[in-house]
């Protein structure tokens, strides 16, 4: 329990009161207490105290200033959560049990990249480049009176498909040679009227004892003629798989009888199976990032006084609450009109100003605004540059 001063004027006239805010969430930060005393000072001169008599006591002004706080540090969470919550799925989770009395530091662990990583994991896996499933390889003995085949029984899978028996091809092989292998060979495209070895200029001669000296940009282009040119000219096996058949474009030929067709598959329950998961102490969406009250003693004097104004709009309000009951009150000589309409709407107006004041500076520091700064700041460092004349070298 802390001790409070729940008075209005210097606390030397010695009414000070033993007690604790409601949730004593900040009761034992000792700039807490050194502020509050001010804070309710403040708030009660604004209202008109000691002129006027305020219907509540310091202790309501004590509960709206912890409200405040609170109320400053969700926001600031909440900017930390929409910057950082990418980057901290699956991260340790350190906030434990469901106290309110709960403070320490606002920022939680280091960004580990946990959920860009996984994404890119199974982005990855798509296109073969990595993933957390295995690929396994599988054959069938190719026919050309077939043209469709059942990969789970007519086929050979170097791995058992699972409960489901189902599997997802990735890719069918049927590779040609390497382009480079018919730049240098005599008899490539002799009998389509190519002659590649003239083609080089090299005649007669052996590849091997006699090179011509060319940009290596002329062979890139040569060879990617050559890939385009069995692509489109030449029709390699391309496949259609429904329910585990697989069909074979174009069907094979005669001379194809017995060959195997290899191809990579993944097992379709390994794919399903393999998703992220969060278990107890990791973090998974908002509601478990770990994010404390911020402690009042790491509050900057910007943000203090944020609360302090927060604190009388949220004292207005309650006020005009309290006003509100009735209309107006009896004298000996007619009735008196009370204020409490007027005093809760200045107050919530107030309570939003305030709010949009604070979001709007914290969306104006936040990370895609910051890149987007960044950008144009280089956008208009390129310009100048641009702009700015070439030397000249004369050597």
């Amino acid at each position: 329990m802390s001790k409070f001063n729940f008075i209005y004027e210097d606390p030397s006239n010695g009414d000070e009161v033993t007690g604790s805010t409601p949730h004593g969430i900040y009761d034992n930060d000792s700039e807490f207490q050194n502020d509050s005393l001010t804070t309710c000072k403040y708030v009660a001169r604004k209202l008109g105290h000691p002129v006027m008599q305020l219907e509540f006591n310091s202790g309501s002004i004590y509960a709206c200033l912890e409200e405040a706080v609170s109320e400053y540090s969700q926001q600031i969470n909440h900017y930390n959560t929409k910057n950082w919550l990418w980057e901290h799925y699956g991260a340790t989770n350190r906030v434990s049990g469901s106290t309110m009395s709960s403070t320490g530091s606002h920022e939680p662990e280091t960004p580990n990249l946990g959920l860009s990583v996984t994404l890119a994991e199974q982005y990855g896996e798509a296109v073969n480049l990595g993933g957390n499933s295995t690929l396994f390889s599988g054959s069938i003995t190719l026919s050309s009176s077939q043209q469709v085949y059942d990969l789970t029984s007519e086929s050979t899978l170097e791995s058992i498909v699972g409960s489901t028996n189902r599997i997802e091809v990735q890719r069918v092989f049927n590779e040609g040679p390497a382009a480079i292998s018919k730049f240098y060979d005599p008899f490539a495209g002799a009998y389509d009227n190519i002659e590649l070895l003239d083609s080089f200029g090299m005649g007669n001669v052996s590849p091997a004892v006699s090179y011509i000296m060319r940009p290596i940009s002329y062979d890139m282009a040569r060879a990617n003629a050559i890939e385009t040119n069995d692509k489109v000219r030449k029709s390699a096996y391309s496949f259609e798989l429904v329910n585990n058949k697989i069909r074979i474009f174009p069907r094979p030929k005669s001379n194809d009888d017995g060959n195997k067709l290899y191809f990579h598959y993944y097992r379709r329950d390994d794919k399903v199976s393999v998703t992220r998961t969060y278990t107890n102490g990791k973090v998974s969406d908002p509601s478990n990032i770990p994010y404390k009250f911020i402690t009042y003693q790491e509050i900057n004097a910007a943000g203090r006084n944020w609360i302090r104004k927060f604190t009388l709009a949220l004292s207005k309000e309650l006020l005009g609450i309290i006003r509100s009951k009735y209309a107006s009150l009896p004298l000996p000589n007619g009735e008196v009109s009370m204020d409490g309409e007027a005093l809760k709407a200045e107050g919530r107006e107030e309570k939003a100003n305030l709010m949009e004041e604070l979001n709007t500076f914290l969306e104006a520091v936040s990370l895609s605004e910051r890149s987007r700064q960044e950008q144009e700041q280089a956008e208009s460092q390129q310009q100048v540059l641009n702009k700015a004349p070439l030397k000249i070298y004369i050597g």
